[in-house]
């Protein structure tokens, strides 16, 4: 295999290639950019544009609101504004099928990212006018997809083949920057909506992605930009063992939407539910509802290093649980993120205000439930999945986030029907249910591949 030029670019910071910290910070500031307008949307809807005569003036709305109700039946503001979040969330998700496929068959990693570049920024400003709402989202979903893979696999084009270990350090780092980026990003972005507007707050937005087009195109001459890290092979046809044990990895990652389904409702209708009813006055002033959601982005952060230790010691003494027990127990604190929301609705009386202790509890469980969960789910795929499809695999996994960001989107049109408590228990139900899914046939699954695994050793 030929080296991708990682040779010639080392030097860099703690003997990473240079270009790894091009990329990590615009990255970081995308994810700003992106979380920031993230936490910003079903409010804006729900509180300002689907309120207001200007809704009339949106391109397309009229048609895209028809398209939804013939799918989904008739919905309520909230409703709509749910379903058309989740849409948006689920298809950011989606596109980077297509835009890793742009990069490997036509034009090559640094092409597609500068595409998503100019994209996005385009979409983040258009999000300032009331007409170009719609096409903003559109907009922003291409761009996504065709940044979104490409500059995690330009991470991986800056290391020789042989140096995996100083590869995945320089993954961390990456990651590192994505979730620094999704912190500050509700935070800056809900402080300005509030205090200056919406639109300055989705313009802040906007003005971020061109600080991150200004990092990628500094440090482009520090990127590889073949079209593929394999060499051109013939792939292998698959066996009956590999067959096996692709329905197996497909079955982790359905058991695994269920808590899924309820964390992506934090980001949807959580906003909702918080705005509208917990009492967010401090002596500084109101908190800004974005916050919550850059709680969660913070919670993912700090629980890391606890999380490591707390493996470590199970591991000495032989009782680490297994990916797919970590998974359970992911299910398990997405099921208490929900139910805390749920108790916070208990306590609100006729025209009172919950604590906000309830949702500081419940989005710091939610992000502690994404660790115990997605790295467990992504490792699993990574090490389970036939070497054949092993990166279309990886992939792939990512579709979770596609069909949990929509089917909370659909699950959402209940919130006004059962009321918050009712709504916030069924959630933890959902999530609850993937847990005890985990919990029943876990062993079984593990055990079968264990036996595929075996199978196949020459």
């Amino acid at each position: 295999m030929s080296n991708t030029g990682a040779t010639a670019d080392s030097g860099g910071w703690m003997g990473h290639p240079k270009g790894l910290f091009f990329l990590a910070f615009t990255e970081m500031w995308e994810r700003f950019s992106f979380y920031g307008m993230r936490a910003l949307l079903v409010l804006y809807m729900v509180q300002d544009l689907l309120m207001s005569d200007r809704v009339e003036k949106v391109a397309g709305m009229a048609a895209f609101r028809d398209a939804l109700e013939a799918a989904f039946g008739p919905m309520s503001t909230q409703a709509f504004a749910s379903q058309t979040f989740g849409l948006y969330a689920g298809f950011v998700y989606f596109t980077p099928l297509f835009g890793g496929l742009m990069a490997d068959r036509w034009l090559g990693a640094k092409k597609v990212v500068v595409i998503g570049i100019a994209l996005m920024t385009a979409g983040h400003f258009a999000m300032v006018f009331d007409w170009s709402f719609l096409i903003a989202l559109v907009l922003l979903v291409l761009g996504s997809g065709c940044l979104k893979g490409n500059i995690a696999a330009q991470v991986g084009h800056l290391y020789p083949k042989a140096e995996e270990a100083l590869r995945s350090s320089g993954y961390t780092l990456f990651s590192t920057g994505i979730n620094i980026g999704a912190i500050l990003g509700p935070v800056v972005c809900g402080a300005l909506a509030q205090v200056y507007g919406w639109h300055v707050g989705f313009g802040t937005a906007g003005a971020v992605m061109l600080v991150a087009a200004a990092v990628y195109f500094s440090g482009m001459r520090h990127f590889a930009d073949h079209r593929s890290s394999m060499p051109e092979r013939e792939h292998a046809a698959m066996s009956r063992q590999d067959w096996r044990m692709l329905l197996l990895v497909i079955l982790v990652i359905a058991m695994l939407l269920f808590q899924f389904l309820a964390y992506d409702q934090m980001s949807n209708v959580g906003m909702i539910w918080v705005a509208s009813h917990v009492d967010l006055a401090t002596p500084f002033g109101v908190v800004p509802t974005p916050w919550f959601a850059a709680e969660d982005a913070m919670a993912s952060v700090v629980i890391v290093p606890f999380l490591i230790a707390l493996w470590r010691w199970q591991a000495s003494r032989g009782t680490e649980p297994g990916d797919l027990g970590k998974m359970a127990i992911g299910g398990l604190v997405m099921s208490g993120a929900a139910l805390a929301l749920a108790a916070g609705a208990y306590t609100v009386e006729d025209g009172g205000k919950a604590s906000a202790a309830w949702p500081l509890l419940a989005y710091f469980l939610s992000g502690v439930s994404f660790m115990w969960s997605w790295p467990n789910a992504l490792a699993l795929v990574s090490r389970r999945a036939p070497l054949s499809i092993n990166a279309l695999m990886m992939a792939g996994a990512y579709l979770i986030v596609f069909f949990s960001s929509t089917g909370s989107g659909f699950i959402a049109r209940w919130y006004e029907p059962l009321g918050p408590m009712y709504f916030w228990l069924l959630n933890a139900g959902i999530a609850l249910f993937g847990s005890l899914c985990f919990v029943m046939f876990g062993p079984l699954i593990k055990g079968r591949m264990d036996e595929l695994d075996a199978s196949a050793v020459p």
